[in-house]
């Protein structure tokens, strides 16, 4: 179980870090570029990986 929270919050961490840089304009070329809403869910996105990435390293086997 801690393996699959590890994947899942690392590949939430990294769409939610480009989510969020594409939604501020740092990272352009797609429809989300410049767009607050991909900002927000990039922001949401980043926090819940951390979060199961937290989770699943305090999670005991």
């Amino acid at each position: 179980m801690r393996i699959v929270m590890s994947i899942i919050g690392v590949l939430l961490v990294i769409c939610g870090g480009v989510w969020f840089l594409q939604g501020i304009n740092i990272l352009p070329g797609s429809f989300m570029t410049g767009q607050m809403k991909w900002t927000i869910y990039g922001g949401i996105a980043l926090v819940a990986g951390i979060v199961m990435l937290v989770s699943a390293v305090r999670l005991k086997t």
